[in-house]
């Protein structure tokens, strides 16, 4: 009996000796980054003919509210409606990210910029009196390595893939449909999953919750106003710690939809 007690507890031992690295990970310490943003964003979808559309798109991201740069984001695509249900878009994506909180993205100290092609699959229903989008995005990254010689000189670029869904509901306070000069209200949710080379622990890259309260100006004008959560993690952990890195960003969103018919012109 006393050796197979022993037997026991080395195999006890060596069972943890070998949990050690696993329960050593399970514990490590998530650094927390939070900041307040403001978030300013125009949206155009301008017709081209039945089918196509040109959509444009700027968004204008700011930290402690408004006074310091987030990130600044451009963004010129094409549209092409199936039918009345679901939507084709392709398009490119230019981004830049300036050093901002505790733990910056930018840790050069200077801002990097990043570039995008993009596809995505819009689909609409509806639910009630409920609106409701989802849409699925595909997106190859290449983000730029600034030198670590106190320029803004890029010393390399890497490639990353990324796939993004969203939900998008909205709800009219009139009537049952949006019509002009009423207020609706709208919610989103977006998930980013990094996949496929050099995405290594970053596989959940971050998640977008949004509410707020919009007014359609016309049929092709309607301004929002709501409350934006982002959480992110950095692709990178904190080289003192060696902890992974969230951002936990909270604040405004104020948008700005505006699309033009150029089949008139």
């Amino acid at each position: 009996m006393r050796d197979n007690s022993d037997m026991y507890k080395a195999n006890f031992l060596l069972v943890i000796f070998c949990l050690l690295p696993f329960l050593a990970a399970a514990q490590q310490e998530r650094l927390r980054d939070e900041n307040q943003i403001g978030w300013f964003v125009y949206n155009g979808d301008h017709a081209l003919s039945r089918k196509w559309e040109l959509h444009t798109e700027y968004q204008w991201r700011r930290v402690y509210w408004i006074s310091e740069w987030q990130q600044w984001l451009a963004r010129l695509g094409a549209n092409y409606s199936v039918n009345d249900k679901i939507t084709g878009g392709f398009g490119y994506t230019t981004l830049v990210t300036h050093p901002y909180g505790d733990y910056p993205i930018a840790d050069k100290g200077v801002p990097y910029p990043e570039h995008r092609i993009y596809e995505d699959i819009q689909i609409a229903d509806t639910v009630g009196v409920v609106t409701l989008g989802h849409r699925f995005r595909l997106e190859q990254r290449w983000i730029s390595d600034i030198a670590p010689d106190g320029s803004r000189r890029i010393a390399s670029w890497e490639y990353q893939n990324r796939i993004r869904y969203q939900i998008e509901a909205t709800l009219p306070l009139q009537g049952r449909t949006v019509n002009n000069r009423e207020f609706f209200v709208s919610f989103f949710d977006e998930l980013f999953i990094g996949f496929g080379r050099n995405v290594d622990l970053n596989v959940y890259n971050q998640n977008r919750i949004y509410g707020g309260i919009g007014y359609q100006f016309r049929d092709n004008l309607s301004a929002e106003l709501g409350y934006l959560n982002q959480i992110t993690q950095h692709a990178d952990p904190d080289p003192v710690s060696g902890n992974r890195v969230f951002e936990y960003n909270n604040g405004f969103r104020l948008s700005l939809n505006y699309n033009l018919d150029f089949r008139r012109y």
